[in-house]
């Protein structure tokens, strides 16, 4: 289904709510609500928000880890093989 099909109005949410939820369900696609003529809100399911806020997340830490890497701070490559090294030698002993 396009994404152009998925604009619809405040009135056709009000009306077709549970409809929309049985599409978000088979169909990833989330709707675009317009009011007054212009686009007001995104409607997406559950999961769609979740995996979103998810990546959202992970960018985040991939972020922080870029800033403190440079800001010289952590470790090198071969730094953390050594720690990791270290720390499974220690877990095992």
């Amino acid at each position: 289904m396009q994404a152009t099909q998925h604009i619809k109005s405040i009135s056709y949410l009000k009306s077709h709510a549970a409809q929309i939820a049985q599409e978000l369900e088979k169909n990833t696609t989330p709707f675009i609500i317009t009011q007054n003529g212009e686009a007001s809100m995104v409607i997406e399911s559950v999961q769609q928000y979740q995996e979103k806020e998810n990546l959202i997340t992970l960018l985040k830490l991939i972020a922080l880890g870029e800033k403190d890497r440079m800001a010289g701070q952590g470790h090198s490559v071969e730094e953390s093989r050594a720690l990791l090294a270290q720390a499974r030698t220690q877990h095992s002993a």
